[in-house]
């Protein structure tokens, strides 16, 4: 899943009260965050969400062999493999993303992230035979997709899928779309803080008030927020490196690797996409850190639906450097303006 370096979280205003249902899962803290008062059952409905992420990581973890992407990753290099229709679905939309990003989004990439060892959180440098036979073992080139019958098929063997780069949006995405058909208009849902969306309002419905308020913590200063964010009915997925990685001769190698080359992106601090789905905030949020500032035109481009926060180092050590990309400045304040460089670039 994308590791936050700068996680959101809610920002609890002094007239508003929150409901909060929350429990482990996909290795983090899921919650369910409801204005009091607003929902009834809010508590029961919070339970089946939580009820529906913890299924859907049955059936999507690289953890559990009796999962459904398990037995993907184990039969596919063999023949065609039925599917699910909506894991299906987002196989297919994590293939259109990978296309869009340019090859920085890649969830066929599971045997480079074995290969560095962060599968297991026990992270190496590989040895250039390893790397080698990963690298040519990734990729969604060798992933065949029929969602007419249905089914999948891997074109070469040891291609293994990982859906940790959008598997935690899609949750939110599911849980989003059961609240709604329950009736309830507000509510904001994260997994890890790294990902989060939202919908309706914070608190009661008054003028000037709309969406919910989050912040993006400043990635080297813990504690500290870098930002805060207003979601209204738009997701945020934020991606760094800042708990996972190991050092090696002195050098940081961070959990978030270039598909491309194989080895651990460098030069971003965090990244931040906003979108109106939170599988796509995940995924291009690790697309972005992958490609730096030179993807932001690409990942969030002026006049379209995406926009994006990019947390880079400045020539001054003590400051950092914050690129924003088609944000709309009425809905983006940052916290304090010492030790920080902002630049809009589209």
């Amino acid at each position: 899943m994308p590791e936050s370096a700068a996680p959101p979280q809610p920002d609890p205003l002094p007239d508003l009260h929150s409901l909060v249902v929350g429990r482990e899962a996909m290795a983090c803290r899921f919650e369910v965050v409801f204005n009091a008062g607003e929902v009834p059952d809010a508590t029961g409905l919070g339970l089946a969400a939580l009820d529906l992420v913890d299924e859907i990581e049955d059936r999507i973890s690289v953890y559990r062999d009796s999962s459904e992407l398990a037995r993907l990753n184990a039969l596919a290099s063999t023949g065609w493999q039925p599917c699910r229709s909506d894991l299906i679905a987002l196989l297919g939309h994590a293939r259109a993303l990978h296309e869009l990003t340019g090859g920085s989004f890649d969830p066929a990439a599971g045997s480079l992230v074995r290969a560095w060892g962060f599968l297991r959180r026990q992270g190496r440098v590989p040895d250039a035979a390893t790397l080698g036979a990963a690298r040519e073992r990734s990729g969604m080139a060798w992933v065949e997709i029929d969602p007419t019958a249905e089914r999948v098929r891997f074109t070469r063997p040891g291609i293994e899928i990982n859906l940790g780069a959008i598997g935690k949006g899609w949750a939110l995405d599911r849980v989003i779309d059961q609240l709604r058909l329950a009736g309830v208009g507000s509510v904001l849902v994260h997994g890890g803080s790294s990902s989060v969306r939202a919908m309706g309002v914070q608190g009661p419905t008054l003028p000037g008030r709309s969406g919910w308020r989050v912040g993006i913590r400043h990635p080297l200063r813990p504690g500290r927020r870098l930002a805060t964010v207003t979601l209204v009915d738009r997701a945020l997925g934020t991606s760094g490196s800042g708990t996972q990685f190991f050092v090696d001769r002195g050098k940081r190698l961070g959990h978030i690797l270039d598909p491309r080359s194989g080895f651990p992106a460098e030069g971003v601090l965090s990244a931040t996409v906003i979108a109106p789905r939170a599988a796509d905030a995940d995924a291009l949020s690790t697309a972005l850190y992958v490609l730096g500032p030179e993807g932001l035109e690409r990942i969030a481009p002026a006049g379209g639906d995406i926009a994006a926060v990019l947390v880079v180092p400045s020539r001054n050590a003590a400051n950092v450097r914050v690129l924003t990309a088609n944000i709309d400045p009425r809905l983006f304040a940052l916290e304090g303006p010492e030790g920080v460089e902002l630049a809009r670039v589209v």
